[in-house]
């Protein structure tokens, strides 16, 4: 059986939490690469949406949401989700679901229209997200279709546009 956390508090990120967060993220994908690209982006990508969940004071959870640019599109607002890591004790207890539904929330604060991720297809579309190619909409990178995908914040923002997306460099590095 599964336990839900879902009273955990998620707050925006502050410098304080740079270190905590490096620390999450190194830990949940075995590897610096992502925890370094968090750092990155943080220093090189405005706005960035940098959100982490909470307990008992501890930095247990990190989402962070940058800029992309659809080819041909560059008016467009849309997001980049990623990484996203939760510290491995506290997996499977719905930290994850919680930090997505806040960034989402915080994204469609900012006036974002769409958010995009390379993720687990298990995972993102019970928030919505479907294969970007529904829309005409593919990755830079070399990924099969059905883990790009795509979530309109804003009904019909896509419609009718079509291209690859563009994330910041720092993701080159991963």
């Amino acid at each position: 059986m599964r336990l839900r956390r879902v009273d955990m508090p998620i707050r925006q990120e502050e410098p304080k939490d740079y270190t905590a967060v490096h620390t999450v993220n190194s830990a949940a994908f075995e590897s610096p690469a992502e925890a370094n690209l968090v750092d990155a982006l943080r220093k090189e990508a405005q706005p960035v949406v940098s959100l982490v969940a909470e307990v008992d004071g501890e930095v247990i959870g990190h989402i962070m949401f940058s800029p992309v640019m659809l080819s041909g599109y560059t008016n467009l607002k849309i997001m980049g989700l990623g990484p996203m890591a939760v510290a491995p004790a506290h997996q499977r207890k719905g930290i994850g679901s919680g930090l997505v539904t806040a960034g989402l929330e915080k994204c469609k604060e900012l006036g974002t229209g769409a958010v995009v991720v390379l993720g687990h297809t298990w995972f993102y579309p019970r928030f919505g997200f479907v294969p970007s190619v529904n829309y005409g909409i593919n990755s830079e990178y070399d990924v099969p279709p059905e883990v790009f995908m795509v979530l309109e914040l804003v009904p019909g923002y896509l419609q009718g546009v079509c291209g690859t997306i563009k994330f910041h460099p720092a993701f080159k590095d991963v």
